[in-house]
C-alpha cells in the first residue's frame, strides 16, 4: 500500500488529513528533514507514523516519557502494527533479544529514551537496522529554554553517525522561537524544512476568572458546559477533595495522579474515556497522549507553573473541532501558593547535592557503584526520614531525572511478607489464648504454604477478603503479632521507583551538570513569572498573549476570551444595558433580600455584570447590605 490516504483510512479510519499533516508527510516521503510545530491535538504522531508505514524498515522514535511511549506503542498494537519500547528496568538479556527483533522481526516502530540511546549495545544494533525514519517527539526538550529540558536530548545527533542517510522529523506543540533555534542547532541537520503552523486554537475560549469562591464558579462552569471535562490541580490531595465535592453535587468524577496504583489508573481512564465518569480531576500526570475528542471544558483550579504546560493542557479541550472552553480560576492566595510551590522552593546546586547524597545513603549505595540499580521508593517516607522539604525535594528528583542522573518512575505498589519462626504447636497454643488473631492467621495458613520455613509474600487484599475484614484491620492485627514477636511481618508501600543511571560519585556526579542546573533554575523562574503575568494581564486578549509568547505575530483578538468579553461588557454598562441591569435588579429585589449568588442565578446576566451594578447601586445608596450579607432596597 503506497497511497498515504489509503493508509490513513486503513489504520486511522479518516478520509482526510488535518491541516499541515499531508504536506509534512510528503516532505518525509521525499526524504526531507522536517521540524514540525503543530498545536496540541494537531495530530503530530501521525506525521511520522504514517510515512514510516509506507516505507520498508523501522522508525526509531526518541521520546522523553515512559508513559507516552507505552501509550503510543499500545495504540499501534491495537491497529495491528508491530511496535515496542525499551523500558527502564529491562534486563540485559531481554534488551539483547528486543534489539534482535528490531533487526529481524519485521517491527515497524522502536521507541527509546535519549538516555537509552547512549548505550553502546543500542547504538551498535541501530547500525544494523533498516531504519526508514528518526522521529524526535517532544523536541522542545532539547533546549534549555524548553519547559521540559533534558540535556541528553542534545546527544541525539549521534544517530547521524549510525545511519547517515535516514531522514529526520522533530515535533513539538510548545516551541518558542528560541527553542526552534536550539532544535536546529543541536540536531545538527544540514538542511531542514520548518513546517510551523499557528498554535491558535480558534475553537477554544480562554477564560481567566478571579474569584474567592472557586467551587461555586466550578459548578457553574460544569452546568454551562455539559459533557466530559478535565480539572487540573497542583497537588494529589486536591484531586480527592474535589472528587468528594463533586460527588456531593451528583457529578461523577475520578481522581488521577502519579501515586495511585497502575490498575486504578487504567480503570479510571477507561471509565472516563467511555463516559462512565464525566470528570477527571488530575495533576499534570494526566493527559500526555490522551486523545478524547469530546472534552468540552478544561479547568485549571490552581495556577500552573508555565504557559507551555497550561497551553498544552488547555489544548486537550475540543479536539473534535467544536467550541470548547479553557477556564482558569484563581484568587490572591494562589499567587502566594505559586511562589511558595514553584519559586521559593527552587533548589540551589547545594540542595541538589545534599538530596543526591541522601538518596545514595537511603539505598546503601557504595561509592563507585549503583549504575542501573533500581529501587522501590516511598517519597514521603524518604522526606520524613531526612526531614526534607517535600516540594523542593520533588523538584530536585525531577531535575536529576531530566539530567539523566537517575530515572524517577511514578507508580504505586504494596508488598507484604510473613514468616512464622516458632513451631506450629507453639503458634496453636498462642492462638488458643489470643483468639482475636486466630481467624486471620488460619486464613493465611490455608492460603499460603511455607510460612514456617521462610518469609512468604502475601496479597493483603486477598487475605483480608477471605478473612472477612478490611485490609487495614488485617495490617493492624499482623503488626500487633509482629510487635508481640509471634510472627515476622514486613509491609512495604512505595509510590515510585528510582533507577540510578550513573555510579555514585557524590559531588563529582553533580558537578558536570551544575551549569545546566543553574540555567534550568533561571528558566523556571522566567516561566513562572510569565505565567503569573498572563493571569494578571487583563487588558490584552488571552489568545493574543499566548500566541505572542510562542512567537506569532499580527494576531487578531479572539473576541470570546474573558478579556474580550469583559471589555465588551464594560462598554455596554456605560449605556443603556447598564440601566437595564440596574432596573432588573431593583425589580427583582422588591420587598425581598437576596445574596449576590442568588441574584446571579436568577437573572440572565454575567456574575461580573451583576457585581459591578450592585457596587454602583450601593455607592448610590439605592440598595444596602443586611446583617445576613444579603442585598435589599434602601429604606
Amino acid at each position: 500500500m503506497h497511497n498515504p490516504k489509503a493508509v490513513l483510512q486503513k489504520y486511522w479510519g479518516f478520509d482526510e488529513f488535518k491541516p499541515a499533516q499531508e504536506s509534512i508527510i510528503n516532505l518525509i516521503l521525499n526524504k526531507v528533514n522536517v521540524i514540525a510545530l503543530l498545536p496540541t491535538g494537531g495530530g503530530k504522531s501521525l506525521c511520522f507514523q504514517l510515512p514510516a508505514l509506507l516505507n520498508d524498515g523501522i522508525c526509531i522514535v526518541i521520546s522523553p516519557l515512559i508513559a507516552l511511549m507505552q501509550d503510543q506503542v499500545n495504540a499501534l498494537k491495537k491497529k495491528g502494527i508491530k511496535a515496542m519500547h525499551l523500558s527502564a528496568g529491562i534486563s540485559s538479556k531481554d534488551l539483547d533479544a528486543a534489539l534482535d527483533n528490531c533487526i529481524y522481526g519485521n517491527f515497524k516502530f522502536l521507541y527509546v529514551s535519549p538516555e537509552r540511546l547512549q548505550q553502546d549495545i543500542v547504538q551498535q544494533r541501530i547500525k544494523q537496522m533498516n531504519v526508514n525514519l528518526f522521529a524526535i517527539d517532544e523536541a522542545h526538550c532539547i533546549s534549555q529554554w524548553g519547559h521540559d529540558f533534558r540535556p541528553m536530548y542534545q546527544q541525539i545527533h549521534v544517530l547521524h553517525e549510525l545511519q547517515p542517510n535516514v531522514p529526520w522529523i522533530a515535533l513539538s506543540a510548545t516551541a518558542t522561537p528560541q527553542v526552534i533555534e536550539d532544535i536546529k542547532l543541536y540536531l545538527k541537520l544540514p538542511q531542514v524544512a520548518i513546517e510551523q503552523y499557528s498554535f491558535a486554537r480558534s475553537k477554544i475560549s480562554f477564560q481567566v476568572i478571579k474569584t474567592e469562591d472557586k467551587q461555586y464558579n466550578l459548578l457553574n462552569a460544569l452546568k454551562a458546559y455539559p459533557g466530559a471535562a478535565i480539572i487540573y490541580v497542583n497537588n494529589r490531595k486536591a484531586t480527592q477533595e474535589l472528587v468528594n465535592y463533586l460527588s456531593q453535587h451528583n457529578i461523577t468524577a475520578a481522581s488521577y495522579h502519579g501515586g495511585i496504583p497502575q490498575k486504578d489508573k487504567k480503570d479510571r481512564l477507561k471509565n472516563w474515556l467511555n463516559d462512565k465518569v464525566r470528570i477527571m480531576v488530575a495533576t499534570n500526570a494526566f493527559g500526555m497522549g490522551i486523545d478524547k475528542p469530546t472534552v468540552r471544558l478544561v479547568v485549571h483550579y490552581h495556577i500552573p507553573s508555565s504557559i507551555e504546560g497550561y497551553f498544552q493542557e488547555s489544548g486537550r479541550a475540543g479536539r473534535d473541532g467544536n467550541q470548547s472552553t479553557a477556564l482558569l480560576l484563581y484568587n490572591n492566595a494562589d499567587f502566594l501558593l505559586v511562589k511558595r510551590q514553584f519559586l521559593s522552593a527552587i533548589p540551589t546546586v547545594e540542595d541538589v547535592k545534599h538530596v543526591y547524597r541522601k538518596i545514595m545513603s537511603y539505598f546503601s549505595v557504595a561509592y563507585g557503584e549503583g549504575e542501573f540499580q533500581t529501587e522501590d521508593f516511598n517519597f514521603y517516607k524518604f522526606c520524613r526520614h531526612y526531614q526534607l522539604n517535600t516540594i523542593k525535594t520533588y523538584q530536585i528528583l525531577e531535575l536529576l531525572d531530566r539530567n539523566s542522573i537517575l530515572r524517577l518512575s511514578r507508580q504505586y505498589a504494596k508488598k507484604a511478607s510473613i514468616f512464622i519462626e516458632q513451631s506450629s504447636g507453639s503458634l496453636i497454643q498462642y492462638l488458643q489464648e489470643n483468639k482475636h488473631y486466630a481467624h486471620l492467621l488460619k486464613t493465611i495458613l490455608r492460603t499460603y504454604g511455607g510460612v514456617f520455613e521462610q518469609p512468604i509474600a502475601i496479597n493483603l487484599s486477598i487475605v483480608a477478603q477471605k478473612a472477612g475484614m478490611s485490609e487495614q484491620e488485617a495490617v493492624n492485627q499482623l503488626n500487633d503479632l509482629h510487635q508481640r514477636k509471634q510472627i515476622l511481618f514486613e509491609h512495604y508501600v512505595h509510590d515510585a521507583s528510582i533507577t540510578l543511571l550513573l555510579p555514585r560519585e557524590d559531588d563529582h556526579t553533580i558537578n558536570p551538570i551544575t551549569p545546566h542546573i543553574k540555567r534550568q533554575l533561571t528558566n523556571k523562574q522566567r516561566q513562572v513569572n510569565s505565567m503569573l503575568n498572563y493571569v494578571q494581564r487583563n487588558t490584552i486578549c488571552r489568545s493574543v498573549q499566548l500566541l505572542t509568547y510562542f512567537g506569532e505575530k499580527n494576531i487578531q483578538a479572539c473576541g470570546k476570551c474573558s478579556v474580550c468579553i469583559g471589555l465588551e461588557s464594560q462598554a455596554e454598562l456605560i449605556g443603556k444595558e447598564n440601566m437595564h441591569i440596574e432596573q432588573t435588579i431593583v425589580n427583582y429585589l422588591g420587598d425581598h433580600a437576596y445574596t449576590s449568588r442568588e441574584i446571579a442565578e436568577a437573572l440572565p446576566f454575567s456574575s461580573q455584570q451583576i457585581l459591578g451594578v450592585l457596587k454602583s447601586l450601593l455607592q448610590e445608596k439605592r440598595i444596602e447590605i443586611t446583617n445576613y450579607n444579603t442585598y435589599t432596597l434602601s429604606t
